[in-house]
């Protein structure tokens, strides 16, 4: 693909752009082979899956940075000034096409942008999610509740003018610091979670849930989730780090008289229980919050990690090692961590591994393994 903002130097966040697609998966193929390489003996690696090479973002996360009357969405500069990115090439159409909207409605309300080296200001970032099916979830970042009763009081008029926006949301986040949102949310529409309808199986997100960044490629990558859980016939089935219970919904072959998922924020269980009610034989499934990396025992028939790019660690690795299940699906976004994690397990051997090119024009991928006990 073609990015004016890397041709201009207005952004390089996607450091392959411009490298032929084909090549950018083939070279992370062998990257992920090399790393992977002294803890997966045997592996069988299948065809890397790879969808569009570009508008495969379905999630935004902006700094809004200018003024009220003329804010850009994007990213800021090394002066911490804001660089507009509201033609990104990587997001889905239905965002590009938000973005003006919602950089309009910023200039009516007249929301202050945060101004990082001041202090000062209120809005500091934009966040928006857009469905398979083109819904977004809309959440204006706040640096504290002075701004909030304008968002409030102009929403009918966001909704008239964006009336693809399902959910609409005010994070406060108060405190100076680099992370993007704050603990405390306030969903100002009737409807809280935004269905992400993948094949047969809808998902619901809320505000603060986690979901993968490319509905194309975590589609592909929960079909080879059901696929191995349904070559493997376990009884039992236990998603470790569940979010919105993406994997535990789709790897939840006949034979398992339990699919259980865990998850720290609470509000991604409420939503996966949600989409639960909506799942075959809805009894089986179970969705708890908690802490899975340290409070959990790993015994289930198959279980499920998907842990954020620091990996399962010791003490969770130690445990799936000396744990009686008989198999395990990790998904990783990380394939170093991966490795180090794999080298803990010994008595878990590797037996298909897959590569997802979730994040293209980048060098992040996602690696999933199947691994059987000796």
């Amino acid at each position: 693909m073609q990015c004016h903002y890397f041709d201009s130097g207005a952004c390089r966040s996607c450091r392959l752009m411009g490298v032929p697609y084909r090549r950018q998966v083939a070279d992370k193929q062998a990257a992920a082979e090399q790393t992977l390489h002294e803890v997966t003996p045997g592996v069988q690696w299948l065809a890397p899956f790879a969808g569009p090479e570009s508008g495969y973002r379905n999630k935004a996360k902006w700094v809004v940075g200018g003024s009220s009357d003329s804010p850009t969405i994007g990213i800021l500069d090394e002066f911490r000034e804001g660089i507009d990115l509201r033609e990104c090439g990587i997001c889905e159409p239905s965002l590009v096409a938000a973005f003006p909207v919602l950089a309009a409605f910023i200039s009516s309300c007249g929301l202050v942008p945060y101004d990082v080296r001041r202090r000062t200001g209120e809005l500091k970032y934009l966040i928006v999610t857009a469905s398979p099916d083109g819904e977004l979830m809309v959440r204006f970042v706040l640096r504290s509740r002075h701004q909030l009763p304008v968002i409030r009081r102009a929403l009918p008029e966001l909704l008239a003018v964006l009336p693809r926006a399902a959910v609409v949301s005010v994070n406060l986040h108060p405190e100076h610091k680099a992370v993007l949102e704050g603990e405390e949310e306030v969903v100002l529409t009737d409807r809280r979670t935004l269905p992400m309808r993948l094949d047969d199986v809808t998902l619901h997100l809320g505000p603060q849930g986690f979901f993968q960044t490319n509905s194309t490629v975590a589609t592909a990558l929960y079909r080879q989730a059901a696929d191995w859980a349904a070559a493997v016939r376990p009884s039992s089935v236990l998603d470790m780090y569940c979010g919105v219970g993406g994997f535990a919904l789709f790897a939840a072959p006949a034979s398992a008289r339990s699919i259980r998922g865990v998850e720290l924020s609470e509000d991604a269980v409420v939503a996966a229980r949600a989409s639960a009610l909506q799942a075959a034989a809805p009894e089986r499934f179970t969705f708890e919050a908690g802490d899975a990396a340290t409070d959990l025992a790993p015994e289930a028939d198959l279980v499920i990690v998907n842990p954020p790019r620091r990996g399962i660690g010791v003490g969770l690795a130690h445990r799936l090692e000396t744990s009686p299940s008989e198999h395990v699906l990790y998904s990783s976004c990380n394939p170093v961590t991966l490795a180090q994690d794999l080298a803990r397990m010994p008595s878990l051997r590797p037996r298909q591994a897959r590569l997802f090119d979730m994040f293209p024009q980048t060098t992040h991928v996602e690696v999933a393994v199947l691994l059987d006990r000796v």
